[in-house]
């Protein structure tokens, strides 16, 4: 049984959330609950949680609150109007029509935010500014409205438009690292507005899909938002994918992997180390995300997660899971 090829995500998007959900009069403790998540363990900066956590949240603001926006804007965005916007830009021909009809559709609907799509002689700009940025104070909206206005497209399209940049207009968060999570370049803070940029004749890509492909993708949102989101350097990205591939990612060694990739494992050192890691951090990295993708399954006994991951005993696995989060495997697990 292979590792899931899924990631994990910082506890800050909970903690984010929660905060709005209670100056927002909502049932926090049934908010927490459909996490799964041990509410002592809530507290615990170094946890991570799963995509499925993270979508079983936001479903249940989205249905408390009738507000898509979360009560992080200076309006509510009613529920269900991503999908009224999405089932009309389907019928878009290209690419520019889709970013002129999602900047149109909520410049019309939401008076919280602005959208804006600037082409220039090669690139094209799309803006967001926020109405009130100071009920967004954890960033969470801003962040995921991003990461929509950048996926989507590139679903309607059938491929990942890549991004010259994108900008915040922010200063750098404590959270940062999670944004290699989220998008396909680095990001630039402190900048006049929050935008996305990309090669101007990506503006001609014509729209592939259909009415019949967005039901069963709206079947799916926000989940496959963050699902397989990294975006990696080269190296570490084959490194990881081999790691994910393995039967049991602790058994994989350096050499191994050097091999599959024609390299030496001297060359492949340098070449991690240029890219800010190395391979043991990459293998405890796909272990978390993996054991904590396992944990979230309650008939899987510790034990069997811990030989899947290829440790030599459940105290060995005990004691790593313990290190990256913070918890035992038992303690994640108990809610």
């Amino acid at each position: 049984m292979a590792p899931p090829v899924l990631h994990s995500i910082s506890i800050h998007y909970i903690h984010s959330i929660l905060h709005s959900a209670r100056q927002n009069q909502l049932d926090t403790d049934r908010l927490v609950a459909v996490t799964g998540i041990n509410p002592v363990l809530l507290h615990n900066h170094q946890l991570r949680i799963t995509p499925e956590q993270l979508n079983n949240l936001l479903h249940e603001v989205w249905r408390q609150s009738d507000d898509e926006f979360m009560g992080m804007a200076s309006q509510p965005c009613r529920y269900g109007v991503f999908t009224l916007m999405a089932r009309q830009a389907v019928h878009c021909r290209t690419l520019q029509q889709v970013y002129r009809h999602i900047g149109r559709f909520y410049n019309l609907t939401c008076s919280s935010l602005t959208l804006e799509l600037t082409e220039q002689a090669d690139s094209a700009i799309f803006s967001m500014r926020l109405a009130a940025p100071e009920k967004d104070c954890h960033h969470s909206l801003t962040e995921f409205l991003m990461l929509i206005w950048h996926r989507f497209p590139s679903w309607l399209i059938g491929q990942r438009i890549p991004l010259q940049q994108i900008t915040f207009d922010y200063v750098e968060p404590r959270h940062v690292n999670e944004y290699r999570l989220m998008y396909p370049c680095s990001p630039r803070f402190e900048q006049p507005v929050c935008s996305l940029s990309f090669d101007s004749q990506w503006l001609l890509q014509p729209v592939v899909q259909t009415p019949a492909t967005l039901r069963h993708y709206l079947g799916q949102t926000p989940l496959d938002w963050f699902r397989r989101q990294a975006y990696y350097p080269v190296f570490t990205r084959r490194v990881i994918d081999l790691l994910e591939q393995a039967e049991s990612p602790g058994q994989l060694k350096m050499a191994q992997a050097a091999d599959s990739l024609y390299i030496t494992t001297r060359t492949l050192r340098r070449k991690l180390a240029c890219e800010g890691t190395s391979f043991q951090a990459l293998k405890d990295d796909v272990r978390r995300d993996a054991a904590i993708h396992y944990l979230s399954q309650p008939d899987l006994p510790v034990s069997q997660i811990s030989r899947l991951l290829g440790f030599s005993e459940p105290a060995a696995f005990t004691r790593a899971f313990k290190q990256w989060t913070g918890v035992s495997p038992a303690g994640y697990r108990r809610y």
